[in-house]
């Protein structure tokens, strides 16, 4: 076990916006208060990028590609040679497309390596029509994973199907949002909405293909009364602009960038729903557990989600939200009419939202976090 004297020194490892990437965020901010010094490799990815607004050391590489393979190529070259010739004491891979070159550091230092899933990356949307690129993935996945010590995910069924595929079962850490009672919600005046609208948010820095944004979109135009806020980056943000344009119903939607997660907040609770839409087309979305999700609980607003078994099970043992049973603009529509015709069931929801906020929290779920490093730095 290292000397109390000793720092232990620990990468970790993510493509992903480090400026906004909460997962990564949070851990790192639990795992620093176990003696431990902290950087973070990623890349350049914004503006937010140019100043300091994330409270450790960090490594951002500049890509000249910025997607593709030819990215994940070079940046994991990037990853490779950083860590070789740099000193740490532990290594942390933050999902597949960093995993392959820490792996290999942490062979050739004799250093132990956490493996933290945020998702169950073979089974994402955006490479199930990409024969060869999911072959590469899986790959590299079925060559590593048997292999790995410690290994972190994000719900129960992904870690279920890990250890059916590899027999190493995952500690679960969910995306609990941290508490969120001294941030503010913006008023309406503030963000230009009417005062008797029926305010909704999508977030997040992955509004990408099959999450039900054009669905949403399509919904907001049928129904009266209602502004979304659509807040953060993502594939389809570009087509959901266009598909706004095309309605002529820009006073109804608004478009906010990225931010950091307390502006986040601070729009999440000015609004009377978060939606949680996310299509049953692939096994990651099937079983995970969004970080917006919870955000939207430690905003204590209800939800609106799709019908999915992780998600449903959080809102139906809370009663904090409606489950649709598709995914269609109609079906949207019909469960925003139905709240904002009765101010009754949506006051209670909203009260339900706030009592599982107090349950469903960072502070509680980073126990674990805090238990599992404890037992990897003592290990080492």
């Amino acid at each position: 076990m290292p000397s109390p004297l000793h720092k232990t020194r620990i990468a970790f490892s993510v493509t992903n916006c480090i400026c906004h990437d909460q997962r990564v965020l949070k851990i790192a901010e639990t795992v620093s208060r176990l003696n431990c010094n902290i950087i973070i490799i990623g890349r350049k990815s914004g503006d937010c990028c140019n100043y300091d607004s994330v409270p450790f050391k960090t490594k951002r590489f500049k890509m000249l590609f910025k997607r593709g393979f030819l990215f994940y190529k070079f940046f994991n070259i990037r990853i490779f040679f950083y860590l070789l010739f740099h000193k740490y004491d532990l290594l942390v891979s933050n999902d597949l497309d960093t995993l392959l070159p820490n792996y290999i550091v942490a062979k050739l230092k004799q250093l132990p390596l956490v493996y933290d899933s945020h998702e169950y990356f073979t089974g994402v949307p955006e490479i199930q029509n990409r024969p060869f690129v999911k072959w590469v993935w899986e790959l590299i996945e079925k060559s590593i994973f048997p292999r790995l010590k410690y290994v972190i995910t994000v719900s129960e069924p992904i870690a279920s199907l890990y250890e059916n595929m590899y027999h190493v079962r995952p500690l679960v850490v969910r995306n609990f949002s941290k508490n969120a009672d001294h941030i503010t919600p913006y008023a309406r005046q503030e963000i230009d909405v009417p005062t008797n609208d029926l305010v909704l948010i999508i977030q997040g820095t992955g509004i990408n293909i099959d999450k039900g944004a054009e669905e949403l979109i399509d919904a907001v135009n049928i129904s009266y009364e209602v502004t979304l806020l659509v807040v953060g980056s993502g594939d389809v943000v570009p087509q959901l602009k266009h598909r706004v344009k095309e309605l002529n119903i820009g006073h109804k939607v608004k478009f906010i960038p990225t931010v950091s997660w307390e502006k986040l907040m601070k729009y999440t609770k000015s609004a009377d729903i978060g939606m949680c839409i996310e299509k049953d087309t692939n096994l990651n979305y099937r079983y995970s557990l969004p970080n917006k999700l919870f955000d939207y609980i430690a905003a204590g607003i209800p939800v609106i989600a799709s019908d999915l078994p992780e998600t449903g099970k959080i809102i139906s043992e809370n009663g904090c939200g409606m489950i649709i049973s598709f995914v269609t603009p109609e079906k949207i529509s019909n469960a925003l009419s139905e709240l904002k015709d009765n101010p009754v069931k949506l006051a209670e929801l909203k009260r339900n939202a706030i009592v599982t906020s107090k349950k469903l929290t960072w502070e509680i779920e980073s126990e674990k976090v805090k238990e599992f490093y404890n037992k990897v730095i003592s290990e080492k």
